[in-house]
């Protein structure tokens, strides 16, 4: 029995530059579970702290990059 190869697409620029993923994921609103009724406060935490480090990383790219071009 032998597989067929599976075609994969090309990824384009435009895929990689893609902010909708990133977006979607600072925007996002937890929602409560149908079954335990509660949202897990340990995971709430970790993604806030994944927004700050996130935010704080991009700020501080353009910074770097202001000063390179500017001063």
């Amino acid at each position: 029995m032998t597989q067929e190869p599976v075609k994969r697409e090309k990824n384009t620029l435009a895929d990689y530059l893609s902010l909708g993923p990133m977006l979607g994921y600072f925007l996002r609103v937890f929602k409560k579970d149908g079954g335990s009724g509660h949202i897990n406060f340990n995971l709430r935490m970790m993604h806030g702290i994944n927004r700050i480090s996130i935010l704080m990383f991009l700020f501080c790219l353009i910074v770097i990059i202001v000063r390179r071009l500017f001063l």
